[in-house]
């Protein structure tokens, strides 16, 4: 079991898992496809695979915020929005991987080049919808002025009140105060700089880091599924669901119906690569989850069992329970 604690080390470091054990699917969207029929409920997705602009929809948005507060605003040029201001953001392109695609927004919509830093949010609205925000500093460029205008955007300028601006939309805020949270965060604790890993998926996959406490001895543990090999649970997301719907029946297959009480508290990995383009665009996210009720009172399915941490490593996994200290995973409804 030593490599399920390696396995530990990397997710929670940020990193992509290459080893092929860690990329088999405990509940498969097979099974989930299987469960909603035996109810009467048809799905449509049984051979459904992720590909941009096609089946999935993958968005960046960049705040980008200097050391005056100032945050990064790009004037929309599309017939549908013009005039109006936003952040550099938009659809990635087939191809091109979570970072790639943040660079390349920024440039076209704001004139500036930059180098990311972390990823500060991760936002998902049904199962084939996902925004990667994203953070970092502006590294060259010159800033996109009216004369200077085209088809992506109309001009670009920094501001600290945004109220002095007509927004597109107001669902840019929360981004922005968690930007601002984190450019002024100095000694206050934060979730270390974490960047998408570049790792390649056929499908859409939730992992889960799911950790316990042993009554007996106050020792961590860790959730393991022994499919096959040892390694740490990981579903399919249905596209026609939420990523949070994915979860709860992917609990439940654990757990059975009681399940104990236990909370997300964030993302501690993202793996995706995009290329071969159109072959895999799929996505995995690595989520941290705590359980409330002590490893002896929790009952699991057979294929599934507890491994003891090392003390060091329980407590990087206790301190990760706190504010700020996994990025946020933000269902839309």
């Amino acid at each position: 079991m030593d490599k399920i604690e390696s396995y530990v080390e990397e997710v929670l470091e940020g990193n992509a898992l290459y080893d092929d054990s860690a990329s088999i699917v405990d509940y498969s969207l097979e099974e989930q496809i299987g469960e909603l029929a035996a109810k009467g409920v048809e799905s449509s997705v049984s051979d459904y695979k992720p590909v941009i602009k096609k089946s999935v929809t993958y968005i960046v948005a960049v705040v980008l915020v200097n050391e005056n507060d100032e945050v990064l605003m790009m004037q929309e040029a599309k017939r549908s929005c013009a005039g109006t201001w936003y952040l550099p953001a938009g659809r990635m392109e087939p191809g091109e991987d979570i970072l790639d695609a943040a660079k390349r927004e920024v440039l076209e919509e704001t004139g500036l080049e930059f180098e990311p830093t972390t990823l500060l949010m991760v936002e998902s609205a049904q199962g084939h919808w996902y925004r990667f925000v994203v953070t970092g500093n502006v590294t060259g460029g010159e800033l996109k002025t009216v004369s200077r205008a085209d088809s992506e955007s109309l001009q670009a300028t920094w501001i600290d009140d945004l109220k002095q601006l007509d927004l597109r939309a107001l669902d840019i805020l929360p981004l922005i105060e968690k930007a601002r949270e984190y450019s002024k965060r100095q000694n206050e604790a934060w979730h270390e700089p974490l960047l998408p890993s570049i790792h390649p998926h056929d499908a859409l996959l939730l992992r889960t880091l799911f950790f316990i406490r042993k009554r007996e001895n106050n020792k961590i543990h860790v959730l393991v599924s022994e499919k096959e090999a040892a390694h740490l649970p990981l579903c399919e997301i249905n596209p026609t669901r939420s990523v949070h719907a994915a979860l709860k029946k992917f609990v439940t297959s654990i757990f059975g119906p009681e399940t104990p009480p236990h909370k997300p508290h964030g993302v501690l990995s993202v793996e995706h690569s995009g290329q071969p383009e159109d072959e895999l665009d799929g996505l995995c996210l690595t989520l941290l989850i705590s359980c409330k009720t002590p490893l002896e009172d929790v009952k699991i399915a057979p294929m599934y069992t507890w491994l003891e941490l090392s003390r060091p490593l329980g407590e990087k996994l206790l301190y990760r329970m706190g504010k700020n200290l996994t990025v946020c995973l933000n269902i839309i409804k």
